[in-house]
């Protein structure tokens, strides 16, 4: 899923506003921490999807998330990069469960709704056939790859808001997306998967 315009405006604009909405939180108006949680949970849960592969538990890490970063909040030092600070907190659940060795086996079952109603049951099952080989493939690349491709390509974050959110340079992340588009279209035979309606490049039917 794309990043809306929206989010991307806030991406952009959020971080003297986080600290004020900070700053009211940590001088006791604790509900006022329920704006952050509604600016950025739709990026993180979208970010969390494509590292895990899970909806279900993409859900639950995020909202661990959510929960670990209001309790530490004292310890955001930087309150203008919550943002990053908050992302670098997702990731870390993230790898969490990655390391869990009951839960490596990738589940690729799911690929929710695939075509619309009046097309033929030849392009369904070509559509369902490619989804099939994109998520396996995504499942198959390094999680560094993994990650730093689907923030560009199919949310359209920037580089360099990327090198913030994952504390990597610029040059090295691009070289990250490279890589990961040459294993993709090696997968995908050939195919340019920058050029792939990015509805198909969904994981785990994620609408």
């Amino acid at each position: 899923m794309r990043v809306a315009a929206a989010d991307l405006h806030h991406a952009s604009v959020a971080p003297a506003d986080d600290a004020a909405v900070i700053a009211r939180v940590l001088g006791g108006e604790t509900e006022e921490f329920a704006q952050l949680v509604r600016r950025y949970q739709d990026l993180l849960y979208r970010h969390a999807v494509s590292v895990v592969l899970d909806r279900d538990a993409a859900a639950d890490l995020v909202q661990d998330a959510f929960v670990r970063a209001y309790v530490n909040l004292a310890r955001c030092r930087d309150r203008t990069r919550f943002r990053a600070w908050l992302f670098q907190t997702l990731r870390h659940r993230c790898l969490d469960y990655l390391k869990e060795a009951r839960r490596r086996d990738v589940r690729l079952d799911d690929a929710g709704p695939l075509a619309d109603a009046s097309e033929g049951p030849g392009v369904i099952v070509d559509r369902k056939r490619l989804r099939v080989e994109i998520q396996q493939a995504l499942a198959a690349l390094p999680l560094a790859q993994r990650e730093a491709f689907v923030l560009h390509y199919v949310e359209g974050v920037p580089y360099e808001t990327m090198a913030e959110l994952l504390d990597a340079s610029v040059s090295a992340l691009k070289m990250r997306v490279l890589r990961a588009r040459e294993a993709l279209g090696a997968a995908l035979r050939g195919r340019d998967v920058t050029e792939l309606a990015p509805a198909r490049l969904y994981v785990r039917g994620v609408e």
